[in-house]
């Protein structure tokens, strides 16, 4: 391959993961303010998903490729960049362009390796720990000693708010879809975990917890929205952060005021390059100090090899993992992997 090419994975046609395809690209160069990492590791995350159905289109400047996160080396520094050096390790949030040996991103969403980590499991950090922390802690204000209810507590994301909330001092609940998953929510710090598909987690969480949730981090949406408003405490804040049953539910304004709940929410992705700096300062003094003492760690379904791209999409959206899959970009000698579509 031309040394100024790079493998990346494109999106054909919107469609199922088998539109998914490798091909070549020109390497991208940092602009003014950029990082160009060299990637060797990348996560997978259900917008990849979303943005591969056509459901989810990039922002407009962003990178038509899947993938919002990697971990690897610096390779390049665009101007005015400061705190990097070439061959620095690096994980980032990226506005899209994962899937590729190259990619650049804003300088101020690249964080440094927590110390101890491998690349997979830095990769499997940024899009899920930027969604967890702007949301649960600096938009829903969780403090020490609340009640917190986490819907998909097997996922990514949920994994990481079980265990961040934990370690901050809050009391935590959870919900998932199989005795397997729920058993491990609750190992790695849940209360306890509620199986939606077998108990009502209204009813279920109020036998623990009676006054209710102080804090529901939701991204299910749709006929979860009644049951939230009815769950929450007084004072108590609904952070909608996806809607996997539907945009729309019914909500019993009368409840909510007499409750004086907040239902607030977002979306990471559509965000400016200064608030998702903000979210990176603030989780670089608050938050990686639990990641590099172990207290807080990504859990990791399977780390699969790049070739292997649309047996991890198709094992995502199956959803019968707990935690993330990641793509080795670069060699990965311990997994064979099923190399369903050829670099």
């Amino acid at each position: 391959m031309d040394a100024e090419m790079m493998r990346v994975v494109e999106i054909s046609i919107p469609g199922g993961p088998e539109v998914l395809r490798f091909s070549q690209r020109p390497r991208p160069k940092p602009n003014a303010g950029e990082v160009l990492i060299a990637v060797q590791a990348a996560g997978i995350n259900r917008p990849d998903l979303a943005q591969r159905a056509g459901v989810y289109p990039p922002p407009p400047g962003a990178s038509d490729l899947p993938g919002l996160e990697v971990a690897g080396h610096v390779a390049a520094l665009g101007d005015h960049v400061e705190g990097w050096r070439l061959g620095d390790p690096i994980c980032a949030l990226c506005n899209g362009g994962g899937y590729a040996e190259f990619v650049t991103v804003p300088a101020g969403q690249c964080l440094p390796l927590p110390r101890g980590y491998s690349m997979a499991e830095a990769a499997a950090l940024p899009e899920t720990l930027f969604t967890v922390w702007g949301n649960l802690f600096m938009r829903g204000r969780l403090v020490p000693g609340e009640v917190v209810l986490v819907h998909g507590g097997a996922s990514g994301i949920g994994t990481l708010a079980i265990q961040l909330a934990r370690g901050k001092g809050a009391h935590v609940y959870a919900t998932a879809g199989t005795a397997e998953k729920c058993a491990a929510c609750e190992r790695i710090g849940a209360r306890q975990c509620f199986n939606y598909r077998q108990e009502d987690f209204v009813s279920g969480l109020r036998t623990m917890a009676p006054q209710g949730a102080n804090v529901i981090l939701d991204m299910v949406g749709g006929d979860y929205l009644p049951r939230n408003i009815e769950l929450l405490a007084e004072e108590g804040r609904l952070i909608q952060i996806a809607t996997q049953h539907g945009r729309v539910g019914s909500l019993d304004l009368s409840l909510l005021m007499r409750k004086r709940i907040i239902v607030t929410g977002s979306t990471l992705r559509p965000q400016t390059a200064a608030s998702k700096a903000a979210i990176a300062a603030d989780l670089r003094q608050r938050a990686w100090p639990m990641l590099e003492s172990g207290e807080v760690r990504p859990v990791i379904q399977d780390v699969l090899p790049f070739t292997a791209v649309v047996e991890a999409h198709r094992r995502l959206e199956a959803g019968a993992h707990v935690g993330k899959f990641v793509l080795a970009v670069s060699d990965h000698p311990t997994s064979q992997g099923n190399p369903e579509i050829s670099p």
